[in-house]
């Protein structure tokens, strides 16, 4: 290995030229977990940048030997380390690469950052899901670092735990050079203020400044939707990984699974180790979470893949006739010339078979499965002495707490692989939203035309209100994936133009879970609207009935202020936008001269 005291010193000397090390592909490729496309933009900077090409040289990505004497020098190094390297450790991203490799090593978790997440995008909607680090004070803006920059310029990145792919610069007109300024408190909150002509939404309110935690949103008016959260800066590697995914970012996998949020990628990786274990598997996740999802991509990914598939639900077996659906019967039993049947258990040999809603199964028949569970796989049919064996595994799932199933039944299940809910991964909301809109498209030509943009012959993002996300990222889930898509066919039905937008039937049903910023400490004060969110122009052919019906609501029936709150030019204009949606608007406005 090449001297390691030396790739310290040129990432140091580089750290003071450049900065370049708050790239986090440097730590990566210390790490060894570099992508060779990432590499090949490190070997392309390194020409031009003589401290990076110093770095670049001093170290490649190693082995994992050369690893564990990383990791050893590292931790020998922790305790006694000082001047330039203990300074770099205690800037933002520079340095943490011994945190990255010592993790591997399970010597300590990394600790949690607030990361925000693009949740909407008018100008780039392809982005959403895209992380930036906030590890320290920082400015957000339009492209790229401009010389009155108070603070490092905060960059996107979509993040996997193959590495980071840094992402351009954001755009956008409406979005100003300098739009936010953010930082860390030491009490745990995360400090934001606007510094820029596009109006600030906090979890949807008008504000000019505010303490925020993981969960909230921030919105820059009609132009971008973030959503706060706190992750590790780089993803758990996952072993059974091994090659980098091959479906696009933000896109479903081959087991048809969304989301590129860590608790997405936890269960990515426990099904992986799952499918490879051969042994029966207990599914835990509430009640439209996912589980058959989880259950049938742990089959796929097994060695049963080419066998079948079985899915009952437990709950669902007629009483009395337990027994017979899950053992069979032979031919003639009960009656004379009743047919063979195998029953379930007899139809998954080779394959898998699921059983859903377990915990409604009575104890007595949990304990006849005993035997089936166990290596050899033994049951017999109803009606017959003869003793068969199914080559199959059970994969079996619940959404009750473990202790409703007999003990001896459980211990069979070496393996549980636990289902997020969506309020662990509000995050992935957008593009699970995304992803439910474009399956329901292609049952719809009609949707389709209505909600979807065409780029040649295929199709484009879903032309989405940005109310709409954030109000679906803070609604308190009980039904996950399910509620989700039922919201979604509410919004469907009750949006009256060609954006799919936050209608009054469906706030009706959606329940913010955030306080009120005329009263919450966290948030700056609530300022008259006309004062916040000053005339900005805004594309009128996205403001669809029910922005413009709210924008009303919230200026108390000033056709003026809601044009104002629209961004719109002029109240003209947004007397034209409501004859066109058919909204009667006030007489002592509409003879204002």
């Amino acid at each position: 290995m090449k001297n390691f005291h030396a790739w310290l010193e040129a990432l140091a000397q580089t750290a003071r030229e450049e900065d370049v090390t708050r790239d986090p592909r440097w730590d990566m490729l210390v790490a060894g977990h570099l992508s060779p496309e990432d590499e090949a933009a490190l070997r392309e900077l390194a020409q031009h940048s003589p401290a990076a090409a110093a770095a670049y040289e001093a170290f490649r990505p190693a082995s994992g030997a050369e690893i564990d004497e990383i990791v050893e020098h590292v931790l020998k190094k922790r305790a006694s380390e000082a001047g330039e390297l203990k300074q770099a450790r205690e800037e933002p991203l520079r340095g943490e690469s011994h945190d990255v490799t010592a993790y591997r090593n399970d010597l300590e978790p990394p600790p949690e950052h607030f990361h925000l997440i693009i949740a909407w995008s008018r100008e780039e909607p392809h982005r959403v899901g895209e992380a930036a680090l906030v590890d320290g004070r920082c400015v957000l803006g339009r492209g790229g670092p401009q010389p009155q920059d108070a603070a490092p310029r905060l960059t996107f990145h979509r993040q996997r735990p193959v590495g980071w792919a840094a992402m351009p610069l954001l755009e956008g007109p409406r979005i100003s050079r300098l739009e936010l300024e953010l930082a860390p408190t030491p009490d745990g909150l995360l400090a934001v203020r606007s510094i820029g002509r596009c109006p600030l939404l906090i979890n949807g309110a008008p504000a000019t400044h505010g303490l925020v935690k993981a969960g909230d949103t921030l919105t820059l008016h009609n132009a971008l939707v973030l959503f706060v959260v706190r992750r590790r800066w780089s993803l758990e590697v996952i072993q059974s990984l091994k090659e980098a995914p091959r479906f696009s970012f933000g896109d479903a996998d081959a087991h048809g699974i969304v989301g590129e949020s860590p608790a997405v990628w936890a269960l990515r990786s426990a099904l992986a180790f799952a499918a490879q274990s051969g042994n029966h598997v207990l599914v835990r996740g509430e009640s439209g979470a996912g589980k058959e999802l989880a259950a049938r991509a742990i089959h796929a990914l097994s060695r049963r893949r080419a066998g079948v598939f079985v899915a009952r639900n437990a709950a669902t077996f007629p009483e009395g006739l337990v027994d017979a659906e899950l053992f069979g019967t032979a031919r003639g039993y009960p009656n004379v010339g009743s047919p063979e049947r195998p029953g379930l258990i007899g139809e998954a040999d080779g394959g898998t078979l699921f059983l859903d809603e377990i915990g409604g199964l009575p104890p007595h028949l949990q304990a006849d499965l005993l035997r089936v569970l166990d290596r050899d796989g033994e049951y017999q049919r109803l009606g017959e002495s003869r003793v068969r064996r199914s080559d199959l595994r059970v994969i079996a799932a619940t959404n009750r707490p473990v202790e409703s199933l007999k003990h001896d039944f459980l211990a069979r299940f070496m393996i549980t692989v636990s289902v997020p809910g969506l309020p662990d991964r509000r995050e992935d909301i957008p593009l699970l939203l995304r992803h439910l809109l474009a399956a329901a498209a292609l049952e719809s030509p009609e949707l389709t035309e209505r909600f979807f943009e065409r780029r040649g012959d295929r199709l484009a993002e879903p032309r989405i209100a940005p109310a709409l996300i954030e109000a679906l990222l803070r609604h308190p889930y009980t039904h996950h994936l399910r509620e989700l898509e039922r919201l979604m066919w509410i919004a469907l039905r009750s949006s009256h133009d060609n954006f799919l937008s936050l209608t009054p039937d469906l706030s009706a049903l959606l329940r913010p879970d955030a306080g009120d910023v005329k009263t919450d400490p966290r948030v700056g004060p609530k300022t008259d609207p006309g004062k916040t969110i000053p005339p900005q122009p805004s594309d009128s052919g996205s403001l669809g009935r029910s922005e413009i019906e709210a924008a009303l609501v919230a200026a108390q029936g000033s056709v003026t202020t809601a044009a104002r709150l629209l961004g719109l030019k002029n109240r003209f204009a947004l007397y034209r936008l409501m004859k066109r949606h058919g909204i009667a608007g006030p007489d002592e406005e509409a003879n204002e001269g």
